[in-house]
């Protein structure tokens, strides 16, 4: 039938309890969820992100909803679109690589919001975003075309309503109806993608935004499309054109789409980290600056379109984020690819530069258009030698996860971003692992939104 998919993520989001996860999907949510706060007060630091914030403010005043980082408060639709914002403006959110998007910002951001102002328990907020992550991964597996629209966007919005709604209570019919404004509300392009501007977090504040909105309309009452995915004019014809529905409503529920998720150890593109991680192994096979003629990285369709670019004079921050040649050159010279890479100051160095132009790419034969691997990385050195690694499984993916050292030193970095020495780091790490027996969900926020 054609609305198998809908008919069966709108059942799993109105008769699912916290109970019914499997243990597994809990401790990634909570995980998830604590990474998604800390990239989120890093974002506080961003480019445009007071430009951002101050636009936010003008849409009104007052509000229960905290921003990240910060000692204010919002009306929740303002809260959710700053916070989701902070959230990818640093391109450090967790994705999910089969659904090609970053699942859990958009949600995260817009279910944050609607339980600072309408308090819900931890377990509650908890099951919200492991429904609301399913719903977007849900919709990006079902994608059997290479991206057209900005997918963290497109899909985010859908999830960010379904969280909402569960938070809220709804019935199966009431998120049948999050569905339908949601497909009203969708957007995102590729296009800042492509010229590498800052837009790409201001459309993932736009999805958790919508997503609210959706979710009170829903919750009014209000009428929506019934066939709001794949209907003619549905959100898969329109924005995917090639998919397949089938698999992804069977495994609907089963999988826990959450567990999927991957972190980012760089601040940067998940296109870019495959050539990191390559480039990272050869300097420590003993390539360096000094005795490289040239680099060349043969990755899939996707590589290519994302994060092959050249390197520039004038690029800013929201560009090299997004550029393997920068983020590669910086790995081979540093040692580490870090927040502070993308400063002003270091964007014009000319010695990295010089080395990213050594840098280029073939494309390899994958047919999969979501495939991030595998990639192969050949230095060629001025004495005539060559070396090559082979990268099958990116850094942070469930099949390379971070253990949970790394994991807790990200959070601190990201943390020490944006607030003085403080035991903020602990304090968040120690309120999302209570969540589950949180009475009021709005502790896991308490460390991060205080002023500096």
């Amino acid at each position: 039938m054609a609305e198998d998919l809908l008919e069966r993520l709108a059942e799993l989001a109105a008769e699912t309890g916290f109970d019914d996860l499997p243990p597994a999907a809990v401790a990634a949510t909570e995980t998830f969820l604590l990474d998604a706060l800390a990239v989120g007060v890093a974002g506080r630091t961003g480019p445009w992100r007071e430009e951002t914030l101050r636009a936010a403010l003008a849409w009104g005043d007052g509000g229960t909803a905290r921003i990240l980082g910060d000692g204010l408060r919002a009306p929740p639709t303002t809260a959710a679109f700053v916070n989701a914002f902070q959230m990818h403006c640093l391109e450090f959110d967790c994705v999910h690589e089969g659904a090609v998007a970053h699942a859990m910002t958009a949600v995260a951001a817009a279910a944050l919001a609607q339980a600072d102002a309408v308090p819900v328990s931890g377990a509650r907020l908890l099951l919200s975003l492991a429904l609301g992550v399913e719903v977007a991964v849900a919709l990006g597996v079902a994608a059997r075309a290479p991206l057209r629209f900005f997918r963290p966007a497109t899909v985010g919005v859908f999830g960010a309503a379904v969280a909402v709604g569960v938070l809220r209570g709804f019935d199966v019919e009431a998120i049948r109806r999050c569905f339908g404004h949601a497909l009203g509300l969708a957007a995102g392009t590729m296009q800042a993608h492509e010229e590498g501007k800052p837009t790409l977090p201001l459309q993932l504040g736009a999805a958790a935004r919508a997503g609210i909105v959706a979710a009170e309309l829903a919750g009014a009452g209000v009428p929506a499309p019934h066939q709001a995915l794949e209907g003619r004019h549905g959100y898969l014809p329109l924005f995917e054109t090639a998919f397949d529905t089938a698999e992804v409503a069977r495994h609907a529920g089963i999988t826990w789409r959450v567990t999927e998720l991957s972190h980012k150890p760089y601040p940067s593109g998940r296109a870019t980290h495959g050539g990191i991680d390559a480039v990272l192994r050869l300097r420590a096979a003993g390539v360096a600056p000094n005795n490289l003629a040239g680099l060349t990285l043969e990755a899939p369709p996707l590589i290519h379109q994302l994060v092959l670019r050249p390197a520039r004079p004038g690029m800013d921050a929201s560009y090299a984020r997004l550029c393997f040649a920068y983020t590669g050159a910086l790995a081979l010279a540093c040692g580490r690819v870090g927040i502070e890479h993308f400063a002003a100051t270091e964007l014009g160095r000319a010695d990295r530069l010089e080395l990213a132009g050594r840098f280029k790419a073939t494309l390899s034969r994958v047919a999969d258009p979501a495939a991030f691997t595998p990639q192969t990385l050949t230095a060629e050195l001025h004495n005539g030698s060559s070396k090559t690694v082979r990268i099958d499984a990116l850094p942070g993916s469930p099949a390379r996860p971070l253990l949970p050292a790394e994991q807790e030193e990200k959070v601190s970095a990201c943390i020490a971003a944006a607030y003085p020495p403080q035991p903020r780091t602990s304090l968040l790490i120690e309120a999302a692992r209570r969540l589950p027996s949180l009475a009021d969900a709005r502790a896991v926020l308490d460390p991060v939104t205080g002023a500096s």
